[in-house]
């Protein structure tokens, strides 16, 4: 049998989900042949066609509906599936959403997708009478995205924007011009000395962007850039990275630097942590000019980051700057880049931080387009123990003293600045967290920190945030993508029940021995005990050390499992196990560790670290696209030995 699949229009994304459709229900289903024929209407015939088109253009050529409502067509997306024996209509919002909607169908026919790469696909076997499904949703939030972290090869970020709208994400963010610094941290092989380094320039990061916009903008994924930098670039200085250096600047140059404690200079030689003499205009008109012409230049981004330094407690203390908080000068800004923008004709959103010093929201300015920005909402110095909640929000923020702040750990403290800049700005917003920046490695097992993540993403409305932008190393797959998957998931649906998608994920990702394997995982975290690694008890801890001695035990209990499906026929299920096996020493090394630092036994706990160090970068060429190990090491030894680098 052949089938005809009919993508209506030019729109790259709709004739992106054609071709995706012919490639996986031809693996599908091996009795059947697909043809893609692109159409300008929508004119149902006698024969088997799958129909790909937006609300609009289906219902123009007299396709029935009825269209799920979304606020904005052009950006929230939503589906409409109607298919029997492979044959009907698939619909979305806007053509990125005809392409989600494709993967929706393929999902239904039982189509899985545990981690990025082609080693994470499940592909089962279906005659083309069995390609049916009824589906009719809006996606529970606007905002679903993934923002570039750690250290990436060009395929980590490649295989990443390929694996979001897999999963319902609908968004990619470019951190920096061209995220130089995560790109150089792979390609030189920062922190594993034994992987020989290769040169890597800045126009290579360059180019490696431009090849990965291209699939952003195939897919139709809303494409969110830069952020930090604009405190540094517009000044000829770049900001490639967090690395510090000596700085030669001018005098005149060095006057637009913050003035701390009497002296205007790069901060700790840092130029993405130094803030500016905001109150002085001229650092103002530079920083806007230099961002228009950036858009102007970049016409594909959606959304435009506008954020300040990356450092906290080093604002301008001169007579300009001293008596206004930074972030009645951030609203100025704001203000000041909406008016440019508007005359030169320019649409992108841009989106503004609430972060560090500036969770203390303006005291005299307003903001004079709310239709022009996006806030974020980026709670930083949070802990990951406990979920956001609407209830225990204090009434009251701590006083605003400049250069001498503490940041709030507590979800309700956090919640209350939010609330602060809420009563200010009730425009567009979402969530920027790091639950898969660092998080995970205090989680060995993935599993339990998954709670806090699923309950975060069902609160997001409570808290009056519409999505989440989620910063995190790309490399998070390490032994699962249970956490991952429960995050897209329950961005498109916050109804989605923890245990329904924790079920099918360890089913698919293990196969017949998911149960053990589930509860295997569970184990592990509960052992590990992620509250006391994130440090909310002191690393004494007889009871800890008694949990972490339990671990080898537990590996070696289920090594005979993890080596039996290390054969299983699925490729996909094959490779879950075969990671298995690399994490099992993983852990019975961490563990060891772990359990005499919390005996006080410094010395043979640092000798067994980097015995656990010395493990994770020879395993790294097998593992590479599943664990960050630039990160991995950099989080785990930084926090528990203080050891970096």
């Amino acid at each position: 049998m052949t089938l005809t699949i009919r993508p209506i229009g030019n729109a790259a994304p709709v004739q992106f989900a054609a071709i995706e459709l012919q490639r996986y229900l031809e693996r599908i289903c091996p009795d059947a042949s697909c043809e893609v024929e692109p159409v300008e209407c929508y004119a149902p015939d006698d024969g088997p066609s799958l129909w790909l088109g937006t609300f609009d253009a289906l219902a123009d050529g007299g396709a029935p509906g009825p269209w799920p409502e979304v606020a904005d067509p052009a950006i929230d997306d939503a589906v409409v599936i109607d298919v029997q024996a492979g044959s009907g209509i698939l619909g979305g919002s806007n053509p990125r959403s005809v392409l989600l909607g494709a993967y929706r169908l393929l999902t239904e026919c039982g189509c899985r997708w545990v981690r990025p790469g082609a080693d994470g696909e499940l592909i089962p076997s279906r005659s083309l009478e069995e390609v049916s499904a009824n589906v009719r949703e809006a996606a529970s939030y606007r905002h679903r995205g993934i923002c570039i972290e750690g250290a990436v090869s060009y395929e980590n970020v490649a295989d990443m924007i390929d694996w979001a709208p897999k999963v319902g994400m609908n968004a990619y963010f470019f951190q920096f011009r061209e995220s130089y610094t995560f790109f150089e941290r792979w390609y030189t092989h920062r922190g594993n000395p034994t992987i020989e380094t290769e040169p890597f320039t800045v126009e290579r990061a360059r180019e490696y962007v431009r090849r990965a916009e291209n699939e952003i903008v195939r897919r139709g994924l809303l494409y969110h850039a830069v952020g930090h930098g604009w405190t540094c670039e517009p000044l000829g200085i770049p900001g490639l990275s967090w690395d510090a250096r000596t700085y030669d600047i001018s005098d005149e140059t060095r006057q637009l630097l913050a003035e701390v404690a009497g002296v205007r200079d790069i901060w700790q030689g840092i130029p993405l942590n130094t803030n500016l003499c905001y109150g002085n205009p001229e650092v103002r008109r530079l920083i806007i000019e230099d961002i228009a012409g950036y858009l102007e230049q970049h016409p594909s981004v959606d959304l435009l980051h506008f954020w300040l330094a990356d450092g906290s407690n080093n604002q301008c203390e001169c007579p300009l700057c001293r008596d206004t908080r930074p972030s009645d000068f951030y609203v100025m800004m704001l203000n000041e880049l909406d008016r440019l923008l508007t005359q030169r004709g320019i649409a992108s959103k841009v989106v503004f931080l609430v972060y560090v010093d500036l969770l203390w929201p303006p005291e005299h300015e307003h903001i004079a387009n709310p239709d022009r920005f996006v806030l974020m909402f980026a709670p930083i110095t949070r802990s990951y123990t406990e979920p956001f909640a609407a209830e225990n929000v204090p009434n009251e923020l701590p006083p605003f003293h400049r250069n001498q702040l503490a940041f709030p750990q507590d979800v309700g403290e956090n919640v209350a600045f939010l609330r602060g800049w809420q009563d200010e700005f009730g425009g567009d917003s979402f969530d920027f967290d790091y639950h898969y920046m660092w998080d995970h490695f205090l989680d060995p097992g993935y599993h339990g920190m998954t709670r806090t993540l699923w309950a975060d993403m069902r609160n997001l409305k409570e808290i009056g945030l519409d999505g989440l932008i989620s910063c995190q190393v790309q490399r998070a797959f390490f032994p699962s993508g249970l956490g991952m998957t429960v995050m897209a998931r329950t961005l498109w649906d916050d109804n989605s029940p923890l245990e329904e998608i924790t079920r099918d994920y360890y089913s698919s990702a293990f196969g017949q021995d998911a149960d053990e394997a589930g509860s295997y995982l569970a184990s592990l975290s509960r052992l590990f005990d992620p509250p006391y690694l994130r440090g909310e008890r002191p690393a004494g801890d007889a009871e800890a050390a008694q949990r972490l001695d339990q671990v080898p035990a537990l590996v070696d209990a289920f090594q005979p499992t993890i080596d039996r499906n290390q054969q299983h026929p699925d490729p996909a299920v094959r490779a879950s196990w075969r990671y298995l096996a690399y994490h099992a020493d993983y852990c019975r090394l961490l563990a060891r560790c772990l359990a005499n630092r919390a005996r006080g036994n410094r010395e043979a706990a640092e000798a067994q670290w980097h015995e656990f160090a010395a493990y994770v970068q020879q395993i790294e060429p097998a593992v590479q696209p599943v664990l960050d190990v630039f990160e991995c090491l950099q989080t785990l030894g930084g926090r528990l030995f203080g050891i970096r680098g």
